[in-house]
């Protein structure tokens, strides 16, 4: 292999000596650590489909956090692995220190966490070579053979793939997710929406999801417009549901199970919704999305491609209704006329 870089990151003299000696079919063994909700890990899946074709005699770890396991791309794995987290707080540092160990040697190690607990993961973990994204940059020095630039104003998804292009890979663009879920099947084409947030925060006001769907329900009567709940209290569509009752294509999809869930987003032709993990479901769905945003940077989680568009203001207001109303039928245009 060839190490691809100039300026773009770092790699220690011992790096650049060594990765001339090795192919990538020499690769036998890697583990990705990735801690983090939902939102994280479904955007590691282009990362593990093209890393199972760029190295492909290796067997793949995946290694998680007791407590953020919920939607992990453990169908593109070998193993998992689980390091102690929030979800044993009481569990000795000894016991912990075990179950780091049991992540056991790898040929190349990628820490795509960068936390304390990941920082201790990797310097307890044998590998031929070590490759992070650490914000802090003289820390990763110490702790990696390979580091890359991270930035808030990157799509999380491509920014892992940069950790595969310093080794040449040349990765697919649009990017591939592989979810294996099928496209739920309507007599109609649909729009979800999706009001709730993980914090209030991040949630456009009720009263603002209420306008925009009434004219969209209004504007296209041939579409469905569902309403989609959440599992938490912040998610409750309640209050919509009794302001919109008397639009006959407007309904409510209550919560399912996450398998449902990804049906339901990659049969839509387009899911309006918050900074949240359901919008991110979309993206991997590859369903065309809006996302509402003004407490939170858009630019990390937004995926430069035509089907996919952000509101937001510059000054971090809560954007206008008119503004999504526009991106929204701006999205519905470019949509194939059945």
């Amino acid at each position: 292999m060839k190490l691809w870089l100039e300026k773009g990151g770092w790699a220690s003299s011992r790096a650049r000596s060594a990765i001339s000696q090795k192919r990538p079919e020499d690769i036998r063994s890697i583990a990705i650590v990735r801690h983090a909700a939902l939102v994280d890990q479904v955007l590691t899946r282009p990362f593990l489909l093209e890393a199972r074709r760029f190295f492909p005699n290796a067997s793949i770890t995946l290694s998680l956090i007791d407590s953020y396991r919920y939607g992990a791309p453990v169908d593109l794995v070998d193993r998992v692995h689980i390091a102690a987290g929030r979800a044993q707080p009481q569990l000795p540092l000894q016991a912990q220190i075990a179950k780091a160990r049991e992540l056991g040697p790898h040929d190349i190690l990628f820490d795509f966490a960068a936390t304390a607990r990941s920082y201790w993961l990797c310097a307890l973990t044998r590998a031929w070579l070590k490759i992070g994204f650490p914000y802090r940059h003289r820390l990763g020095r110490l702790l990696y053979d390979i580091t890359i630039l991270r930035s808030d104003f990157r799509f999380e998804a491509e920014l892992l793939l940069d950790a595969l292009n310093i080794l040449g890979c040349k990765t697919h663009h649009p990017m591939r997710y592989g979810l294996p879920e099928p496209p739920a099947q309507r007599s109609q084409p649909y729009v979800v929406y999706f009001p709730g947030a993980s914090v209030a925060t991040k949630q456009w006001p009720a009263e603002n999801f209420v306008q925009l769907i009434a004219r969209m329900a209004q504007a296209h009567p041939g579409i469905e417009h569902l309403i989609l709940e959440g599992i938490t209290p912040l998610d409750s569509v309640r209050p919509l549901a009794e302001a919109l009752e008397g639009l006959a294509n407007v309904s409510i999809q209550g919560a399912s199970e996450l398998p449902e869930t990804i049906s339901l987003l990659k049969g839509a032709s387009l899911v309006v919704s918050n900074d949240t993990g359901i919008r991110n479901l979309a993206i991997a769905a590859e369903t065309p999305t809006v996302g509402i945003f003004y407490s939170t940077v858009p630019f990390r989680y937004w995926p430069r491609a035509e089907s996919h568009d952000v509101v937001f203001t510059p000054a971090g207001a809560v954007p206008p209704v008119a503004d999504v109303v526009l991106a929204v039928e701006r999205a519905l245009s470019r949509l194939p006329v059945p």
